[in-house]
């Protein structure tokens, strides 16, 4: 579970824009490349996915996850503003959290 933190951190929240508390990852950096970019963290995001149906993750969590990469996909994929909606919207981060709550229940 440590490294689907640190992968999800990697791409959400690595490092802060300074004199702000408004962090980023490499999902909004790499999403500045067209298509290739976004391509590669959904696949990245897809892998914390599949390692939390490993997990024991239900269909109805999963479904879930796969919603919030899918809304990361199709919002980081518009040109400059999809990295802006990157910075915003953590997808790996929410959905970390979404399996620790599972995993705690």
């Amino acid at each position: 579970m440590v490294e689907l933190d640190l992968l999800a951190a990697l791409l959400d929240s690595r490092w802060r824009i300074p004199g702000t508390s408004i962090r980023f990852g490499l999902d909004a950096l790499v999403g500045l490349v067209p298509v290739l970019g976004d391509v590669t963290t959904s696949l990245v995001s897809a892998y914390i996915v599949v390692r939390a149906r490993n997990c024991g993750a239900g269909n109805g969590l999963v479904a879930r996850m796969l919603g919030n990469v899918l809304l990361d996909t199709v919002g980081g994929s518009v040109p400059v503003l999809g990295s802006i909606f990157d910075i915003y919207f953590k997808a790996n981060n929410r959905n970390i959290r979404l399996l620790r709550r599972h995993l705690k229940s």
